[in-house]
């Protein structure tokens, strides 16, 4: 597997690598990935087996890793939660969202999400899912690619060019032999965006799956806000998406940010 840390940090003077290579380290949990040992560990990060050793001890003696002696590996602790809770509690936007978000669930028989980026990812802060939701089951502290899904367009459609054009730098790289298709789906993503304010994933990630997302931008510059609605094809039609379930979204993110711009 390829190296995971940011090349561009490389040369960056006022960057500490052994805290950069840790935080990699703790990178390398993904959901699902309740034990991993320092092999599988070095593999993912593309770091010496040495040094992931002297990473995972440093990491288990201040509290965000454990060591299970029954299997040999290692699992994160309670200071790595302390540090996402803290995260997510300081979020206002998921309190605020927090209602709306369920109500728009219900209604579409679908799933809402609020998404902000992690690197080539979209990472979940918030989540709700109807009773009937059949095929999307994501909770808070999943990811999605950012380069087929309609969260991750969205975010594309929102950011400055320069940067929007960095991150396709990035995803192409990724993703060379897919390349052609997933820039075409960009393309019209942004094409929507611009003609709807809100952007389309008709299967494009997940074949059953259709979604639609629409950035909230924040009036202090801080970081971009994606909400999504996704849930089964089949019940998700494109038109249903355009002309009644986008609008919806869109409508919520008017209320949050408003909410927003007042306590700001």
């Amino acid at each position: 597997m390829a190296k995971t840390i940011d090349s561009g940090t490389e040369n960056d003077r006022q960057s500490v690598r052994a805290l950069e290579r840790g935080l990699e380290v703790l990178r390398c949990f993904k959901p699902g990935d309740r034990f991993l040992g320092n092999q599988e560990i070095a593999v993912r990060t593309g770091l010496p087996k040495p040094t992931i050793s002297r990473l995972t001890h440093t990491l288990t003696r201040l509290g965000y890793l454990a060591y299970s002696e029954k299997f040999g590996k290692y699992h994160l602790d309670s200071a790595v939660l302390a540090l996402g809770y803290s995260f997510l509690v300081n979020m206002d936007v998921r309190r605020i969202a927090r209602p709306l978000m369920q109500e728009l669930a219900e209604y579409a028989q679908a799933s809402v999400a609020l998404g902000v980026q992690d690197r080539l990812n979209m990472l979940y802060v918030e989540a709700y899912r109807s009773s009937a939701t059949v095929t999307l089951t994501l909770d808070v502290g999943s990811q999605i690619p950012i380069a087929t899904t309609s969260m991750g367009r969205a975010l594309l459609c929102a950011l400055p060019e320069a940067d929007r054009n960095q991150l396709l730098d990035q995803v192409r790289l990724r993703n060379e032999a897919e390349w052609p298709r997933i820039r075409a789906g960009i393309d019209q993503a942004m094409k929507d965006y611009a003609e709807r304010g809100f952007c389309l994933s008709l299967g494009d990630w997940k074949r059953d799956v259709h979604a639609v997302a629409a950035p909230l931008i924040p009036s202090d510059g801080s970081r971009i806000l994606i909400f999504s609605c996704a849930g089964a094809a089949f019940q998700l039609r494109r038109h249903m998406l355009e002309d009644d379930i986008g609008p919806r979204l869109l409508n919520l993110i008017t209320n949050v940010k408003d909410v927003l711009d007042r306590h700001s």
